[in-house]
């Protein structure tokens, strides 16, 4: 099998070496040139045909949400993971970086906010997405077109009648923060249940990602914080390194996050919520996995369905990567595989179904 081939773009002389030398020593990956900007980048991707480009977001003369816009023009299914700063402004530009059609990204070495993200941390999440990345180079930007009907199934030992849906749990890694987007804008501005969300981020960025989202709905959308009362029609994200839990006292559903071990190498980890979730809410949940890496969300299905709840999962074609969703399917735990499109519509009917007030 050919190696994938990788262009590395940042300002810094040592980084653009380190990073070199980290990815030439990993088994299946080529550097196969470098570039101090993005205006040498462009001529680059033109002269060597990489797989995959890793670009640095602040660079003279061609910064990388430049180059990054020049680059969709170009070459549309060429992926293109963003190298930024674990910084207020990094962390803006890399979510407007993900929504202009890059693929994902990975934070540099820092000890910013608490975080001590080491070079080898670094160097493995760049092999994992790399690899995970070039396996399908999907178009970043499909154009609109009618969704077509979800593919339902029934899992094993499901009850014919579902119940009433009491809460919205949903999951995604790489790809998510755009999909998420799609997703919670779409959704009814009166819905009558709350939905929590795992996406893996660091901190500052999940802080991030909630006021985005916060801009495209009605519903309120928040970074979820221990202790605080769980609503209808209230969006909770989980914060970057910590765990997200509910539980219920006398007084209600409450949250809780805390730094508990990691779960398939993830804080928050899906499989945690949905865990939980289905613990407090029994068959009221309905739970959704989006597109990313790994299994991480597997068991928690697992657990959903054995207390009765519903899974709807993203599928393959509308992926940016479809481990984690697919590893549900081939399971037998969704009870329906939707494009991203649809994805809003699905949930909304499903809570329609037994879920609305009266």
């Amino acid at each position: 099998m050919n190696a994938i081939r990788v262009l590395v773009v940042d300002d810094a002389a040592v980084v653009r070496r380190q990073v070199s030398l980290l990815l030439g020593a990993a088994p299946g990956l080529e550097v196969v040139a470098t570039a101090p900007n993005g205006r040498i980048a462009l001529a680059k991707v033109e002269q060597f045909q990489p797989d995959v480009v890793l670009l640095d977001l602040e660079m003279p003369e061609l910064d990388g949400l430049e180059t990054l816009k020049l680059l969709r023009q170009r070459a549309p299914e060429l992926p293109v993971v963003m190298f930024s700063a674990l910084t207020e402004r990094g962390g803006l530009l890399t979510l407007e970086a993900l929504a202009l059609g890059a693929r994902d990204y990975v934070t540099k070495p820092t000890s910013a906010g608490g975080m001590n993200i080491t070079v080898e941390a670094v160097r493995d999440e760049l092999v994992r997405k790399l690899k995970a990345l070039n396996v399908r180079m999907p178009t970043t930007t499909p154009a609109p077109s009618p969704a077509p009907a979800p593919v339902t199934r029934e899992p094993p030992s499901r009850p014919r009648t579902p119940a009433r849906v009491e809460a919205i749990v949903i999951g995604a890694s790489t790809g998510g923060p755009g999909a998420l987007v799609r997703l919670v804008s779409a959704l009814p501005a009166d819905l009558p249940v709350p939905v929590f969300i795992v996406q893996h981020m660091p901190p500052l960025f999940t802080r991030l990602l909630a006021e985005r989202l916060q801009g495209v709905t009605p519903l309120t959308v928040r970074e979820a914080v221990t202790g605080a009362c769980v609503q209808a029609g209230e969006v909770w994200v989980a914060p970057g390194d910590f765990h997200l839990a509910v539980c219920r006292d006398a007084t209600g559903v409450r949250l809780l996050t805390h730094q508990g071990p990691a779960e398939n190498a993830c804080r928050p980890a899906v499989d945690l919520l949905f865990r939980s979730a289905a613990e407090v809410y029994g068959a009221g949940v309905l739970a959704a996995v989006l597109t990313g890496m790994g299994q991480d969300g597997l068991r928690g299905c697992r657990r959903v369905i054995e207390a009765g709840g519903q899974v709807v999962v993203q599928d393959q074609a509308s992926c940016v990567v479809g481990s984690m969703p697919g590893s549900v399917e081939q399971a037998g735990l969704a009870d329906a595989v939707v494009p991203l499109d649809a994805l809003a519509l699905e949930l909304a009917r499903r809570v329609d179904a037994r879920g609305r007030r009266t």
